[in-house]
């Protein structure tokens, strides 16, 4: 084998266990998790990663106000819904979407987009599917943890609520 492949090779294999090292200290920062909901024919999950506050100023400065969040940490958000839904007034088809947000102190911006599988940084605005508001609620208990929960709504309605900080935001699902 000549040397210039040797080393190729070798300058390979050294990346890829890099890449498994970052991906695996990232994850014991902001550790992944899901959450799930059925409500008759509708199942909702949502898969993502979770930063912590660890003393620092959240929305605003470590998550800038007006721009395209990754709404966790690492990779990309993903939301899959077992059927077409309403989600915030905005019709989606069955699948499976990368879940973005523009916060902002008032209403903020949910996203949904048909990219997936990529890092949390790498975001298209070409790939948007739907982009709704809905508002944002200050809470006077802080979570430390960012964390995506759902509940029954009425009528088979699926609220997803994202909570981090002080900040608390719902997002109707039908």
């Amino acid at each position: 084998m000549p040397k210039l492949l040797k080393i190729l090779l070798a300058i390979a294999a050294v990346l890829v266990v890099l890449f498994f090292v970052f991906k695996n200290w990232t994850k014991s920062h902001s550790p992944g998790t899901s959450t799930e909901l059925t409500s008759g024919d509708l199942s909702v999950k949502v898969t993502y990663c979770q930063p912590a506050v660890k003393g620092r100023v959240i929305f605003g400065e470590l998550v800038p106000y007006d721009q395209v969040w990754r709404t966790g940490a690492n990779e990309a958000t993903l939301i899959n819904f077992s059927r077409d839904v309403d989600f915030a007034g905005a019709s989606v088809p069955a699948g499976e979407y990368t879940l973005w947000t523009i916060p902002t102190p008032g209403d903020w911006t949910i996203i949904l987009n048909k990219q997936t599988g990529q890092w949390g940084t790498n975001y298209s605005e070409e790939d948007d599917l739907i982009r709704v508001e809905v508002p944002a609620e200050q809470t006077s208990e802080s979570r430390e943890m960012f964390t995506i929960s759902m509940s029954l709504g009425t009528e088979d309605e699926v609220i997803m609520n994202l909570n981090w900080d002080k900040t608390s935001v719902d997002v109707p699902i039908k």
